[in-house]
């Protein structure tokens, strides 16, 4: 009987333990195999290469490239087959980039030689707000201040003498990325070309070409988004310093250079805002110092106002909140510095997109 009532007992306890919880049918793992395995660890390992061979530039002009022959070769097709449509959005693609590229290069050199008066005034705005602030300073510090235009030229031909190893191996890093763009758009229009639809691949082939595809559809979604974010920008940056600014002070010398060069590197996320902002505000004080501190509080104004449309479009495009990005921008800027901000939306868009299908998250 004892032994009947400690058996009872045993199996009483047995029962208040907690058991394992199963997935039900819609939240199981997937099972996946190795080839598939393989390939996710072929796509983590080759964005790493991507940066650590500061090989950025080159892919994303291929991606660029690549997406644009896709998104527009479909309404060619309407005309012809998908092979020469493809060919004929490559060719108009490189006849347009080569057009844009002179057409940009040949203005920028006309700007200047037509502006070469507003640069002296700019030179001689700078001189005189240095006048304003040699009295308001330390001697100390007012004595490493040129007392004129000519000196002025003179430190910063010193400046640039001084330092003319840093300047040459700049170049050749400028020179070194151009390269990589051109080759990375030629790739991506190559790639672009031979693409076939619903061919039959090996499991391999397979696995690598549908991790390529999500990740040209994050990069798809995060560019696009980012060109809506750069033009809202750059339509009220162009109000503020073509209409507002001179309606209360005096025009900014090398306006319409400013929203331009706003619009381009706007297409960086965070950084280029960082790049716009500083042209503004330094140009600004050559003006007046009320100018600069205007210039200022409307670029805070319309930097906050990016977050919240970063917040909207980019988010709402990966599915990510922003501080989600915010974190994998300074994870991956501490990581590999600036090109790791220019990667961070578009590789974390990728790894979100890969654990949605994954069921993970």
């Amino acid at each position: 009987m004892v032994k009947r009532n400690e058996a009872t007992d045993d199996k009483q306890v047995r029962d208040l333990r907690p058991r394992p919880v199963r997935l039900t049918s819609d939240m199981s793992l997937p099972k996946l195999s190795a080839v598939e395995i393989g390939s996710y660890i072929a796509a983590i390992v080759g964005m790493w290469a991507v940066l650590e061979l500061n090989l950025l530039g080159a892919l994303l002009a291929g991606m660029l490239v690549f997406q644009l022959v896709h998104t527009i070769s479909p309404l060619v097709e309407r005309r012809m087959s998908s092979q020469r449509a493809r060919w004929a959005v490559v060719v108009l693609l490189s006849i347009l980039i080569v057009g844009v590229l002179t057409g940009l290069t040949v203005g920028i050199i006309e700007h200047f030689e037509d502006d070469v008066p507003s640069v002296q005034k700019v030179m001689a705005q700078m001189m005189a707000f240095v006048d304003q602030a040699r009295g308001r300073i330390p001697e100390a510090v007012a004595a490493y201040l040129p007392v004129d235009v000519d000196q002025m030229k003179l430190k910063a031909f010193a400046l640039m003498h001084e330092h003319a190893n840093q300047l040459q191996q700049g170049g050749k890093n400028a020179a070194r990325i151009f390269g990589h763009i051109v080759i990375g758009m030629i790739i991506g229009a190559i790639i672009a070309i031979g693409a076939q639809k619903n061919a039959q691949r090996l499991p391999l082939s397979t696995a690598f070409v549908t991790r390529v595809a999500r990740f040209a559809d994050a990069f798809r979604r995060i560019v696009f988004a980012q060109v809506k974010i750069s033009a809202i920008n750059t339509v009220f940056t162009g109000l503020f310093l073509l209409l507002a600014l001179p309606l209360f002070h005096a025009p900014l010398p090398l306006a319409k250079m400013l929203v331009v060069v706003t619009f381009v590197v706007g297409l960086l996320p965070v950084i280029g805002n960082l790049i716009s902002n500083t042209l503004i505000v330094a140009i600004a004080l050559t003006v007046s110092l009320p100018a600069a501190v205007t210039a200022l509080v409307f670029l805070i104004v319309i930097h906050k106002l990016e977050y919240f449309l970063n917040a909207r479009i980019v988010g709402g495009q990966i599915e990510a909140r922003t501080w989600e990005l915010l974190v994998a921008m300074l994870v991956m800027e501490a990581a590999f510095g600036l090109q790791g901000v220019i990667a961070a939306p578009i590789f974390y868009a990728y790894i979100k997109r890969e654990l949605i299908y994954l069921r993970l998250v």
